[in-house]
């Protein structure tokens, strides 16, 4: 398997890494968004958030709680992302899990996870919760 954040997170590509454990490493992004943009990398290759072990999902999510703390205090931000995107429609472009950490500055545009709110009506409403549950 050709994967670059298989490499990158196992250290077979030099990276700037702010954090590394048996499991994941943390590396500031090459592409950033903000300062201080960084990305978490399970070293095991997921796909997505589909094909994640719960456990490794959980964990990587107290990791981010982690980063996000000590990056917010260490670049005086004033406020975070954290996205993590699932398939090219969703904006996925590598193939391999991973989560942005994104700190955010007043006036920074970076204008990551924005959206133009729409309005839940009633008959989507009823159908989401049914399809969802029938799912669970």
């Amino acid at each position: 398997m050709e994967c670059i954040f298989c490499k990158l997170a196992n250290g077979e590509i030099p990276t700037a890494t702010l954090y590394e454990d048996e499991e994941f490493r943390v590396i500031l992004d090459l592409g950033p968004a903000t300062k201080g943009h960084a990305l978490i990398l399970p070293k095991k290759h997921y796909a997505n958030l589909y094909e994640i072990p719960e456990e490794q999902a959980a964990k990587a999510m107290i990791l981010a709680k982690k980063m996000a703390s000590a990056m917010t205090k260490a670049l005086s931000c004033d406020g975070f992302n954290l996205v993590q995107n699932n398939g090219e429609a969703a904006g996925q472009t590598v193939f391999h899990f991973h989560m942005h950490l994104i700190p955010r500055y007043k006036d920074d545009h970076a204008g990551v996870a924005a959206w133009t709110p729409g309005t839940l009506d009633e008959e989507t409403k009823k159908l989401v919760i049914e399809s969802v549950a029938a799912q669970l």
